[in-house]
């Protein structure tokens, strides 16, 4: 029924308009045969009567405006008739006169208007005295919106005989004052029309009401950007006069809408100069809307409670101030003469104080732009922008819990701002109230917030070099390092956990510092943060605090000595017990190929400091891993290979604490899961009896002391072979036990000589030549053809070389 009804009063409305504008033209026609014929009274007449169809009160302001701009392009033809005085035959002044007497009111104004502008053009009367009668005589159109449209009519023919500085119009008796007060006084008129459409008809119809004075506003404000154009009206002028005329009738019409959508012609009209110096008065005005008109210090009643959305307009006033400070450096010195900060930031108290019912994401929104503002005009202020924070603080401390997403997302571009602007986390680590605006942040908004700091200082290349910042750092982002309001882990979606961590990880290495002391203390703060996230975290985080700790070691180390504080020793022994006591949190995740890594790799590092008893400790650790957590063959294969390559390397071990870490090595080897596993990890154990450097090991020198040496491990490989019958899959593409024995033998080991060689090459061609079965086998192994072709190559070289290798028969 109700779409009915409307539809129904559309079809009404088409039809008043066709019928309205079928009268414009029949008069239109009859006018224009006057016109021709230079019949003064029949061209009254018909305009008179063509004017009479915007008598109607049928229409919509949309509508209307149809029938206005159709009376208007006649309107525009009728004022070339009377600017020509030879045609109508009577001068200016008496047909002023005559077009007062047309019947009704409306079609009287409108003639009036349209002689009015001629009369002005004629500068036969001061212009001046002209407007303030046609000003004045408007008065008697008071149906807001034929009201509104008759001033619009007036404004526009009027505007280009204002007398401005620099009109032709200006002179002794007309002054840039007079222009001012004639739109001044035809805006506030225009202003009470348009506030009376609330008024008119039954509250049911409000919807109607507010949707026609929404179409009619641009017809209000049309007068304020007439203002903010007249040539003249300098800063003074707009202090004394102008923004306090229009700044009472904004307060004292006590209509939401009109409030509204006048300050904010106001904001965007007048110049960013005017504003900042009128600041405190508009600002005063701000306030004063939220309780129409009343002072906001009053003791209100309930029943007054702010309608205005007072956040909008403060907000667009301090964006329209920002960008004017960020147009010129010239400027900001403005901005300090008139303490505009201290300003805006005790209105944006008053109002958040007042507005007991504000939305949290309102206040939040004045917050933004206020930081904004601060960030632009005082950068240098941090003191300002933590003071903002404080008072979102309280702000956020007076609500339960922030629910509101779109609040939530304020907050979030109140903690960007710093970021963005600065560059450099460690500015913003300096401000107390930022981690306490983070604690309002659900889990979710958090780890965002979070991700947004480490992504802002990966990039930036920011670089956190101490602890007490650290200590900051890693309680902002702690949504991300452990979980948050027993949150539960395993809800999270795989990815995105490991996106986070991988990007705390890569925050690690961003913390460093020259000096070992302040660094060693970094490492520490660190520890105690990641040591809480839990078994699924620590895997990640785990690696870079090691290899961190790592990068000290060998800082210390090269530095030649052990550098002692007040509090914490940072030397290599005490940061190897941290890391020991690390990892072993690690191994017990469980994680433990990923701890074994870390303790081969710390005990690297304990060799290149020349601290064997820490060196052997972690091979220990990571023997005890190796044995009791590492059940999967394939682990064992990779794990018993990184074993045996990172003891090759190390140096530091006397003779007694080697031969019990090689023993174990090679028995670890030999007691594999599958053969062709046990041959190769047991002839990779030769290396380490025969270390090819000038420090190197060499068995002909310690065979005694060992049980193994390479020739053992290299025939105890062949008999895991043999015992297989898998020797040319064991040798086949690796670099089996043929190619060792060459290795050594021409590193000069004795116990290799040219029959062991012979041996090895006639038992592998024998394996591939026939099957278990006899059968004789079609393909030779690349890799031992390979080899064969070496040696003849070392064979044609001669000399020391050449004689060595001819000894080899093939």
């Amino acid at each position: 029924e109700e779409e009915m009804r409307r539809l129904a009063g559309v079809e009404d409305e088409e039809k008043w308009l066709a019928e309205g504008i079928a009268g414009i033209q029949h008069n239109a026609f009859f006018m224009h045969r006057a016109l021709d014929a230079n019949n003064l009274r029949e061209v009254l007449k018909y305009s008179a009567l063509m004017l009479s169809e915007l008598r109607t009160s049928k229409l919509s302001p949309q509508k209307y405006y149809d029938l206005y701009m159709r009376a208007f392009d006649q309107l525009r033809q009728l004022e070339v008739f009377f600017k020509d005085e030879s045609r109508h035959g009577l001068p200016v002044v008496d047909l002023y006169e005559l077009v007062q007497h047309a019947g009704n009111i409306l079609p009287r104004m409108y003639l009036l208007c349209t002689v009015g502008s001629v009369y002005m053009k004629s500068k036969q009367a001061p212009s001046k005295d002209v407007l303030k009668d046609l000003v004045e005589m408007c008065r008697g159109v008071q149906h807001p919106i034929r009201g509104l449209f008759l001033r619009s009519y007036l404004a526009q023919v009027s505007r280009d005989k204002l007398p401005e500085i620099g009109s032709e119009y200006e002179g002794d008796a007309n002054t840039v004052m007079d222009a001012v007060e004639f739109v001044l006084q035809n805006f506030t008129e225009m202003n009470k029309l348009w506030v009376r459409i609330q008024h008119q008809g039954p509250g049911t119809v409000r919807e109607k009401q507010e949707k026609e004075r929404n179409e009619l506003r641009d017809l209000v404000g049309k007068n304020l950007h007439v203002l903010g154009q007249i040539e003249g009206v300098d800063l003074e002028m707009y202090k004394e006069t102008v923004l306090p005329r229009v700044l009472e009738q904004v307060v004292n019409c006590k209509d939401e809408l009109a409030q509204y959508y006048l300050m904010e012609c106001i904001i965007q009209v007048f110049p960013d100069e005017y504003h900042l110096q009128t600041l405190e008065t508009l600002l005063a005005a701000c306030t004063q809307l939220m309780v129409g008109g009343l002072s906001v210090l009053s003791v209100l009643p309930s029943t007054i409670l702010p309608t205005v959305d007072t956040k909008i307009v403060l907000t667009q006033l301090m964006d329209r101030l920002s960008n004017y400070a960020a147009s010129s450096p010239d400027v900001l010195h403005e901005f300090l003469q008139v303490e505009a900060f201290a300003k805006l930031s005790n209105a944006i108290g008053k109002v958040i104080e007042t507005q007991i019912e504000m939305p949290i994401i309102g206040a939040m929104t004045l917050f933004v732009s206020l930081l904004t503002f601060t960030l632009r005009v005082h950068p240098d202020r941090l003191d300002y922008v933590d003071q903002i924070l404080g008072a979102c603080v309280v702000k956020l401390s007076s609500v339960p819990k922030l629910e509101d997403a779109r609040a939530m997302k304020q907050v979030v571009a109140l903690l960007s701002a710093p970021l963005e602007k600065y560059n450099d986390i460690v500015t913003a680590l300096t401000l107390s109230n930022y981690p306490r605006v983070m604690d309002h942040l659900d889990d979710g908004t958090n780890k965002v917030m979070a991700m947004l700091i480490i992504q802002s200082i990966m990039k930036n290349n920011s670089c956190i070099s101490t602890a007490d910042k650290v200590e900051v750092l890693f309680e902002l982002i702690k949504g991300l390092i452990k979980d948050l309001d027993g949150t539960d882990t395993e809800e999270l979606d795989e990815e995105d956990f490991q996106e986070e961590q991988n990007s705390v990880a890569r925050l690690i290495h961003m913390l460093d510092n020259e000096e070992p002391e302040e660094m060693l203390k970094i490492i520490c703060v660190v520890r105690k943060h990641l040591m809480t996230g839990g078994t699924r975290r620590l895997p990640f985080t785990v690696p870079p605090l090691v290899f961190s700790a790592l990068r000290l070691v060998r800082q210390l180390d090269s530095q030649g000595g052990d550098i002692t504080g007040e509090e914490v020793s940072a030397t290599p022994r005490k940061i190897f017990q941290i890391l020991n006591q690390t990892i072993e949190v690690l191994s017990s995740v469980p994680c433990p190929e990923l701890a074994l890594r870390l303790y081969l790799q710390c005990a690297e590092a304990a060799s290149d400091c020349d601290l064997e008893p820490a060196a052997y400790e972690f091979f220990t650790q990571a023997f005890i891993l190796y044995e009791e957590e590492i059940a999967d063959s394939k682990a064992q294969v990779t794990a018993i290979h990184l074993i045996i390559g990172t003891l090759q390397r190390i140096n530091v071990f006397g003779v007694e604490n080697r031969d019990t870490l090689t023993h174990k090595a090679t028995g670890y080897s030999a007691r594999l899961l599958k053969k062709p596993d046990q041959c190769r990890a047991v002839y990779a154990c030769s290396h380490l009896f025969w270390v090819d450097d000038i420090d190197g090991i060499k068995d002909g020198e310690r065979h005694l002391l060992f049980h193994y040496s390479p020739l053992l491990c290299l025939r105890r490989a062949l008999r895991i072979a043999n015992a297989a019958q898998e020797m040319a899959n064991a040798t086949r593409g690796s670099s089996g036990p043929v190619t060792l024995y060459i290795y050594f033998y021409e590193k000069g080991n004795p116990h290799i000589t040219p029959s062991d060689l012979q041996s090895l090459i006639e038992l592998i061609n024998t394996e591939m030549q026939s099957d278990d079965n006899g059968n004789r086998r079609t393909h030779s192994d690349p890799f031992f053809t390979s080899t064969l072709r070496y040696i003849r190559f070392q064979k044609q070289k001669g000399g020391l070389i050449g004689d060595k290798y001819d000894l080899i028969k093939l």
